[in-house]
Parts: C-alpha cells; sequence; structure tokens
C-alpha cells in the first residue's frame, strides 16, 4: 500500500496549483483588466515589500499544515508512540486532509488579494477602493477560486489511495464531524467553476472594453476590437482546458469508486467472498461502497455459519434446513437404516489411554463416514462407538437399500485398510458389526425448542439396531433384513441364515449376510 504520509501530495499538488492560480492572475491582469496595472510602477522597495509579504505567508501556511499534518505523518511513518487513542484524530485529519490543503489555499489567496489590492497601494499612495475591489476580484475570486478548486479536488483524487491505510474496514462514515461532499454538491461547484465564472469574466471583459470603445476614433476601436477577439479566444482556451480538467477530476471521482465496486460484486458473482470495494469517499457512491461491504460481511458470516453448521449436522440436512425443505412436523419416507457399532469396546478403552481413544475414535469415524457419504448416505449421529445412518433420506433416493449395502462393504474394506496401519504401528486391530434394514419411518426435526435435531422415528430404526447386535451371534460384519434384500442389487452376493427372534418382536426375522466377493475381497 502506498505511504499514507501526506507531504509529497502537498508539495506536488501545491506547487501546481499556486503556478496555476498565479498564471491565470496574471493572464486575467493583462488581457482582461488590464487597466488596472497600466499606471502602476513597482520600484526594488515595493518588490521587497511584497516578497517579504508573500514569504512570511508561505512560512505560516506551512507551518500551519505541518502542525495540522504532523499525527498524518506519524501514522504514516509508524510511530510507536502512536495509541489507539490517537487514532479518532487521525482518521478524522485523513478524512479532512483535501478541505484542510483547500482551506489554506483559500486563505493565503485572500490574503494575496488584500496585500495587493489595499496593502500596497496604500504603501504606494495611490489606493483607491475600486482598484481594491478589482484586485480582490481578479487574485482572490477569480485566480483563488480555480487554484482551491484544483487543489482540493487533485488532493483528493490523489489521496483516495492512501485512506484505506487509515480506513481498512471501509467505515469512513462512522467518523464524526467531517464534511459528507454529496456527488451533486461536487458536481455543482465544477459547473460554477467552469459555466459561471468564465460567464462572468467574459461579461466583466465586454463591459470593460465597451466603456474603452466610447469616444475611441476608428483605429483605436479596432484596435479595441481585435484585442477582445483575442481575449474572448483566450477565455474560451482557458474555459475548455479547466472544464475539461475538472470534468475529468469529477467523472474519475464517481466512476473510478463505482468500477472498483463493480468489480467487488464479480468477484462475488464467481463466489469469492474474501474481497471488498474499497471506500474512499464520504458522499453518496461511499455509502454505497460502505453498503456492499456490509453485505458482503454479511455474506461471510453466513457462509461462516453454514460451514460451522455442517460440522454439527450434515451437509444435505444443513442445506436442507437452510432452505426449508425439512418439516417440522416430520414426513413419512421409506429409507434403509444402517448401524455400525466397534466390537469389543470396552475392554480396548480400558487398556488404552483416553486421548489415544478419542484420536483413534475420530479416525475410524472419519472413515466410516467418508464410505456413507460417497454412497449418498447420511449420518444421522454418533453415539458412543455406534454410527446411525440414513439412506433415502432427506433426499429420497430410489436406490437406497442398494447404497447401504454397498457403503457397508466400503466401509468393510476401509476397515481393513485402517487395521492395516495400525497394526503396522504396533496397535490393536478393531471389529465392528453393521446391520441393515429397509422400512418406513417418519424424519424429521425432533427436539425443544431451543434444540432441534434431524431424526428418525419408527419401528425400522429399531430392527435395524437389532440386527447389528445380531452380527455377534452369527460372528458376521455385515447383516441384512429381508427387506433390504428385496430391495438391493441383485447382484450383490448374500447368504441367508436361520431365522432368529429379536428383543421386542413376536415374530421371527430373516437376516442375510452379505458375503465376499473372491474377486475384490469384500463383497459383491
Amino acid at each position: 500500500m502506498a505511504t499514507p504520509n501526506p507531504a509529497p501530495v502537498l508539495r506536488v499538488i501545491n506547487s501546481i496549483g499556486n503556478m496555476l492560480g498565479a498564471a491565470i492572475a496574471f493572464f486575467y491582469f493583462r488581457v482582461i483588466d488590464p487597466s488596472y496595472s497600466a499606471g502602476m510602477r513597482l520600484g526594488w522597495i515595493e518588490i521587497a515589500y511584497s516578497a517579504l509579504i508573500i514569504a512570511a505567508l508561505i512560512a505560516g501556511g506551512h507551518a500551519l499544515t505541518a502542525r495540522w499534518l504532523r499525527p498524518l505523518a506519524r501514522a504514516g511513518m509508524g510511530d510507536p508512540t502512536l495509541t489507539e487513542a490517537d487514532m479518532p484524530l487521525v482518521r478524522r485529519r485523513a478524512l479532512l486532509f483535501p478541505y484542510m490543503m483547500a482551506a489554506v489555499s483559500l486563505f493565503g489567496w485572500t490574503m494575496a488579494g488584500l496585500i495587493w489590492g489595499i496593502a500596497l497601494p496604500l504603501a504606494m499612495h495611490h489606493f483607491s477602493w475600486t482598484d481594491a475591489l478589482r484586485q480582490l476580484f481578479g487574485v482572490t475570486v477569480i485566480a483563488g477560486s480555480v487554484t482551491c478548486a484544483f487543489i482540493f479536488f487533485a488532493s483528493e483524487y490523489a489521496w483516495r489511495r492512501r485512506l484505506p491505510y487509515f480506513f481498512p474496514a471501509g467505515d469512513l462514515r462512522a467518523v464524526p464531524r467531517v464534511p459528507r461532499l454529496a456527488v451533486r454538491a461536487r458536481l455543482l461547484a465544477i459547473f460554477l467553476l467552469t459555466g459561471v465564472v468564465p460567464l462572468v469574466v467574459l461579461g466583466i471583459l465586454a463591459y470593460t472594453r465597451a466603456l474603452d470603445l466610447v469616444g475611441a476614433d476608428p483605429a483605436t476601436a479596432a484596435g479595441i476590437v481585435a484585442d477582445l477577439q483575442l481575449s474572448i479566444a483566450f477565455l474560451l482556451a482557458v474555459g475548455v482546458l479547466a472544464a475539461i480538467g475538472l470534468a475529468l477530476f469529477a467523472a474519475n471521482s464517481v466512476a473510478t469508486p463505482l468500477k472498483e465496486v463493480e468489480r467487488a460484486m464479480a468477484e462475488v458473482e464467481r463466489g469469492r467472498l474474501d474481497g471488498h470495494a474499497p471506500v474512499v469517499s464520504t458522499d453518496e457512491i461511499g455509502a454505497v461502497a460502505e453498503g456492499f461491504n456490509r453485505m458482503l460481511q454479511g455474506l461471510r458470516d453466513r457462509e461462516r455459519v453454514k460451514e460451522t453448521f455442517g460440522k454439527y449436522v450434515t451437509p444435505e440436512i444443513r442445506d436442507e434446513i437452510l432452505a426449508g425443505r425439512i418439516s417440522g412436523e416430520g414426513e413419512l419416507k421409506e429409507v434403509t437404516v444402517l448401524f455400525a457399532d466397534i466390537r469389543d469396546f470396552t475392554p480396548w478403552v480400558e487398556a488404552t489411554a483416553p486421548r489415544d481413544v478419542v484420536r483413534d475414535l475420530n479416525e475410524y469415524f472419519t472413515e466410516m463416514g467418508e464410505a456413507i457419504r460417497d454412497r449418498h448416505g447420511l449420518v444421522l449421529q454418533f453415539i458412543g462407538d455406534e454410527i446411525e445412518a440414513v439412506f433415502g433420506a432427506p433426499i429420497a433416493s430410489p436406490d437406497h437399500a442398494t447404497h447401504a449395502v454397498r457403503a457397508a462393504l466400503d466401509m468393510r474394506r476401509r476397515l481393513r485398510a485402517w487395521n492395516a496401519r495400525r497394526e503396522a504401528a504396533g496397535k490393536p486391530a478393531l471389529r465392528h458389526g453393521i446391520g441393515i434394514h429397509t422400512g418406513t419411518v417418519l424424519a424429521g426435526n425432533i427436539g425443544g425448542t431451543e434444540r432441534l435435531s434431524y431424526a428418525l422415528v419408527g419401528d425400522p430404526v429399531n430392527l435395524a439396531s437389532r440386527i447389528q447386535g445380531l452380527t455377534k451371534d452369527f460372528k458376521a460384519d455385515i447383516l441384512i433384513s429381508e427387506a433390504t434384500r428385496k430391495s438391493i442389487d441383485p447382484a450383490l452376493a448374500v447368504e441367508e441364515l436361520s431365522a432368529v427372534r429379536v428383543k421386542g418382536r413376536a415374530e421371527e426375522v430373516n437376516v442375510y449376510k452379505v458375503v465376499e466377493d473372491p474377486l475384490t475381497g469384500s463383497g459383491a
């Protein structure tokens, strides 16, 4: 980022602006109102007097601005003595910088008009109020106004690149007691300078030349008319150049920040929320940029909440909840429920350090959760060492039973690979049992007013849990129910086991073991 030290900007813009003002004043009194200076004769005393006064004005203006800008210069140099309590003053003066430069310039040109219009004529003993007003008008009103306008718009334009140093969050409008130069006021000021002032000068020129024509002989009148033509051409050239210059400043002051907002909007459209629109003014365009940044921050907060929410619930549930598609009263769905439980969990926990248990459980849940998600399943909850998952909810899927069995086969394969890594590290292998059942459940948000969770209610959930418990009796790692077997892809190889009675059911339940596939070693 460019250094926020205002000294270089101050020197360059003041030099150019005051040279411009001096040139305008010179040509004004040589072309527009030459009769004022025609009779003046300046000796070395008057010149020395004027030089001393000008030097005193420059020195005083420099001392005033240097003192006023000292907090900005200290901030620009990274002064470690600046505290947070100093920053409100620094930030306020950063916004007042163009106004201060214009005010100092206006003061200097006002004093110059008073010196040449009143003080110097008094010292030379040829003072008149008419001449004083003409001098004040030419120096202060004409040259001074153009100079102040140039210095203000130029310093504001150059200083905008440095404002983000003081306002990284772009909260310019939060600073109190700072003028809010509206776009309308900016354009009106430029119109006055480029439209009204040239017309006034042209009117004065026409009036003075008309007075000169009164009683003039033909030769003199022809010379006055020729001089008038030259003066009009000069005014036209200066007016056009001033209009173009100020119009460019005005256009850039509006178009550039709007272009930055447009660029930031394009980034958001591409899904990038880490940018921002630079806020470089306190006008309506600055308010638009600040509003856009607040909106962007809201989007980032929403995305952060969404990502954090997705760590507590699955992305599928998160998206369904945020979209309002999950009913609070629940809805009947045909799903396939999967339960997985680690075998001999209690002895393993007793023989393992708690930190190792948590770390190993997280690794196990990560591996199994990925297998379930890869097959379009949804992990509902982790209960101790047990996993409850569902296929076909909240997003319906016609092949939910097949997805569930294939996920169980993937879990088998992942567990074997994970155990191989554990054994290589000198850790014991872990075993699990998986039970799967298909049926109709009530799925929806369940809980209290302060906390909800997506859950399944119905007998199929209980039966899936009971089938998982049967894996111990049959010494199998994956068991499925009759309802699931009827719904799965026939290519999946299963082996029918004897019917058994489970707790809570009067009728026996037919279960099937998902067998190994001799080609893949995991299952069909």
